[in-house]
């Protein structure tokens, strides 16, 4: 009973629009009233706090979010669209292309989908529509380039989803590399399909010398500087991925020093954007915590485990069932939230299953990918619909055949687990 008052409370306040931490807080706080009284709820509200953030991994969340900071600040961004647009703008199409090749980049040194979004599109954007594209066309690649970042380490969903199903986080972040390179050239094969279909959607683009493409790579130097203080000195054992995440923070630091951009000013903003996201993340955590208190105490992941196991079906069926729930929650409610709210129940389940968690956990984040840029919630298409001041309608149509191609790269990869478990194999 008490079980079933504490979801639909979550539910009610999820759907009259609270805070998904205060949802989980005060939904797990009244079933834990429910089940054991006051002296339980008295004791998890004092530890719950604590607990959320003494873990020492949560440090990389504060320091990888720092890192994007500076490196909107150090103009890194706007390089690397310009290097990708000398190589490969010459194409129809080609500006677009070189938009995906840039939100790739930038993934790699920022874990926030819609900062990615963001940065595009203050830049990519006004060169497509300067240069002929269909706005439908040049936003929905920006959109879908975003969630990117979601995906290449560093990524913060990776990073939280290695917290809460307590699996090491390195080989979680190595294991997205392969798979957001499949997601990037799926997102290029698809603007290359939509311009043949359509030439009118994208002009030729301008040629250059071989001499001008390889000087466009000496400003790329930076990123792949960050990209191996943290990707590279992971993958080499050099460094934890929580010594990685203060290593590119300072490096990124560093590079905004030497772009002449770290002033009093530009310094203040980052440390606070950083402050006030990371406290949402560490708010969100421990209402889940309290949350999964209640669930753990009542047995309802062990039921639900039991049950699903007693059913006479194959566990891809099963899989298949539990993608489509992720795909349905991406709909309505923010990635991370749905991450903390369902990997504590899901993650059981799927251990009984036999699967790898390493390979699920990439797995559900490139799905949870596709609720960065469908309706009604859809946060990268807001982000790009407030940088362009276009119609929510038409910039959910420019996307859509993007959300189809990441359709099958989900199955892909939910079909060949091989494609996500070598590179993280190869550490150990």
């Amino acid at each position: 009973m008490s079980v079933t008052i504490a979801l639909l409370v979550l539910i009610l306040m999820l759907v009259f629009g609270l805070p998904v931490a205060l949802a989980m807080g005060v939904s797990g706080a009244a079933g834990l009233y429910m089940f054991g009284g006051w002296p339980i709820l008295q004791g998890i509200l004092k530890t719950s706090p604590l607990s959320t953030a003494s873990s020492y991994e949560i440090i990389t969340i504060p320091m990888f979010i720092l890192m994007a900071e500076f490196v909107i600040i150090s103009g890194v961004a706007n390089d690397l669209f310009k290097a990708a647009t000398v190589w490969v703008g010459r194409l129809r199409g080609g500006v677009a292309m070189a938009t995906a090749l840039a939100g790739a980049g930038f993934g790699a040194i920022s874990g926030s989908s819609t900062a990615a979004a963001a940065t595009l599109a203050s830049t990519s954007i006004p060169a497509m529509l300067k240069e002929g594209y269909e706005p439908k066309l040049a936003c929905g690649v920006v959109a879908i380039s975003g969630t990117l970042a979601m995906l290449i380490p560093p990524s913060i969903a990776l990073i939280l989803y290695g917290i809460i199903a307590d699996i090491p986080i390195g080989a979680l972040l190595v294991g997205g590399v392969i798979p957001g390179i499949m997601v990037t050239i799926t997102i290029m094969l698809t603007i290359a399909f939509l311009v043949w279909r359509d030439p009118s959607a994208a002009p030729m683009g301008k040629s250059y010398t071989m001499r001008e493409k390889f000087a466009s790579l000496k400003r790329v130097g930076l990123v792949l500087i960050l990209f191996f203080a943290v990707t590279g000195t992971i993958y080499s054992g050099i460094a934890t991925p929580t010594e990685a995440s203060g290593i590119g923070a300072f490096a990124a630091m560093l590079i905004a020093a030497w772009e002449r951009q770290l002033t009093a000013p530009a310094l203040w903003r980052a440390l606070r954007s950083a402050a006030q996201t990371t406290c949402m993340v560490l708010f969100i955590i421990m209402g889940a915590h309290i949350f999964g208190y209640f669930f753990t105490l009542t047995r309802v992941t062990n039921d639900i485990t039991a049950w699903v196991g007693a059913l006479e079906t194959s566990r891809w069926v099963i899989l298949a069932v539990i993608l489509m729930g992720y795909l349905i929650l991406g709909f309505f409610m923010d990635q991370i939230a749905i991450l903390i709210l369902t990997v504590p129940v899901v993650l059981p389940l799927v251990l009984q299953l036999g699967f790898d968690p390493v390979w699920f956990g990439v797995l559900i984040v490139v799905t949870a990918e596709v609720g960065m840029v469908t309706p009604p919630l859809g946060m990268n298409v807001f982000v790009v619909a407030r940088y362009t001041r276009r119609p929510l309608g038409e910039l959910f149509r420019g996307v859509a055949p993007h959300v189809w191609a990441h359709l099958i790269v989900i199955a892909i990869l939910a079909a060949f687990p091989a494609i996500t478990l070598w590179l993280p194999s190869t550490m150990q």
